[in-house]
């Protein structure tokens, strides 16, 4: 058994808690997955409520444009920027100025996320379904994306890299990045979020942040000189308003998905390094206050160490009040589990939006994951490499829809379109069975598009 350090710096009775991190245990009870749902940590994340705060806020900036976006910027950034649109020598200072180990680190996570992407790309199929007759699937790119980056708590130019990456390679024609006004930097977004944008090509990028920044790219809006286009897709995380702007104008829009807060799940036995688990608990848990941290264990001996650990961690981590309130909150746990196996459909319940499996055999357990945004495998392959420089991408299902979507991909740029192509002889092979299908659902102008090619075929029977 591998407990880390934990134990050199004090241990507890067994089957102690510190309070720092809510423990369930669930050993001796067979759950259903009805079951599971319902007692599964989660942190409480109502869109449906914020749609009220949303939509005024949405009609304001499709009224009344750039002016609307200002005097919001005012409200709830407490500063409006001198422009929208941010000039392009700005964003070229940022690059200059910024620190050059954060360009190396940059460039570094560019390239990694281009080497994975690219691979995605998908190409375009052609069946021959009979003589004559073609179906050939394109992949088209979406013509316009609005790509979102959030500037709150924390500022987040790896955000920029996994956003605009996808699109890139995708072959998205036009793209506008938009991030908050931060009052430190004279009312324009944070000088690495505009640095990352140059290093990526991006010239378009826009001082907008919340909900309106969503309607802003939902509707377009001219500011002097400088106009938005309207979009066709917003990606990107943000809070909750942001989250309610997405589904409000979703229809409007294409969205990627209302990324909630950060979830981390972790299926530990007790060969996991409780140091190892309790550091990545801390660093997602550091992102906000609402994010969830949960191990899922079958030895109550590693939950006790990682206990230990999470204690002095907290306590000298640089957000540890963020850090403690995440971890103290409903949305996180220690969960006691029978075995791997059952840890297994747990996790499988959860979804999680990050999950690593630190175990005995991890590849093989993790080749058992049916739900997760991303999984990451083994003791050294922590969530926050795939937050920066795995190659991966961090813009991922939340909230327990890792069991119905899908990460930030190349895929989430493209359309597939069907390009069908029959000749005379092909339409006349199965012309008959359109005609028969059209007047069994009572729809026979359906087939009387085929009647007025091949008229003999009206001798089927009615």
């Amino acid at each position: 058994m591998s407990l880390g350090s934990a134990g050199s710096s004090g241990t507890l009775p067994p089957g102690t808690a510190t309070g720092v991190i809510p423990r369930m245990d669930l050993r001796g009870r067979h759950l259903t997955l009805r079951a599971l749902r319902a007692v599964l940590p989660r942190a409480e994340f109502d869109v449906e409520a914020a749609l009220d705060a949303v939509r005024p806020i949405v009609e304001d900036v499709r009224e009344r444009g750039a002016s609307a976006v200002y005097a919001l910027a005012e409200r709830f950034d407490g500063t409006a920027p001198p422009r929208l649109r941010v000039p392009k020598d700005v964003i070229d200072t940022a690059l200059a100025t910024l620190d050059p180990a954060v360009r190396v680190a940059l460039e570094e996570s560019i390239r990694r996320a281009r080497v994975v992407h690219a691979d995605q790309r998908r190409t375009d199929t052609t069946t021959t379904v009979s003589d004559g007759g073609i179906v050939t699937e394109r992949w088209v790119p979406v013509d316009r994306v609005g790509l979102y980056v959030p500037g709150g708590l924390a500022v987040y130019p790896s955000s920029v890299v996994m956003n605009v990456v996808p699109a890139q390679l995708a072959g998205v024609p036009s793209l506008a990045v938009a991030s908050p006004p931060q009052t430190d930097h004279g009312g324009w977004p944070h000088p690495s979020i505009l640095a990352a944008c140059a290093l990526l090509g991006v010239e378009e990028v826009w001082t907008m942040g919340g909900a309106q920044a969503v309607a802003a790219f939902a509707y377009g809006l001219e500011d002097g000189d400088d106009v938005c286009e309207p979009v066709t897709l917003v990606t990107g995380p943000g809070n909750i308003y942001v989250a309610a702007a997405k589904r409000l104008l979703k229809g409007v829009i294409g969205i990627d998905a209302e990324a909630g807060p950060t979830e981390i799940a972790v299926l530990a036995d007790d060969s996991a390094d409780a140091e190892h688990v309790a550091s990545d608990l801390v660093s997602q848990a550091e992102h906000d206050p609402q994010a969830a941290a949960v191990l899922v264990t079958d030895s109550a001996e590693l939950a006790e160490a990682v206990e230990v650990a999470l204690v002095r961690r907290v306590s000298s981590t640089k957000h540890s009040e963020r850090v403690a309130r995440a971890l103290a909150g409903r949305q996180s746990a220690i969960v006691l589990v029978d075995d791997v196996d059952a840890g297994l459909d747990l996790v499988n319940a959860y979804a999680a939006e990050h999950l690593e499996i630190q175990t005995r055999d991890a590849a093989a357990v993790a080749a058992r994951v049916r739900n997760a945004g991303a999984v990451f495998v083994g003791a050294w392959s922590p969530v926050s490499l795939g937050d920066y420089c795995a190659g991966s991408n961090h813009v991922l299902p939340t909230g327990g829809c890792a069991c119905h979507s899908s990460g930030l991909s190349v895929q989430s740029f493209l359309r597939g379109i069907h390009v069908v192509t029959y000749s005379a002889e092909a339409l006349r092979e199965v012309g008959g069975h359109v005609v028969t299908l059209a007047r069994a659902e009572d729809l026979p102008a359906h087939g009387e598009a085929v009647l007025a090619r091949h008229p003999r075929l009206d001798d089927l029977p009615t």
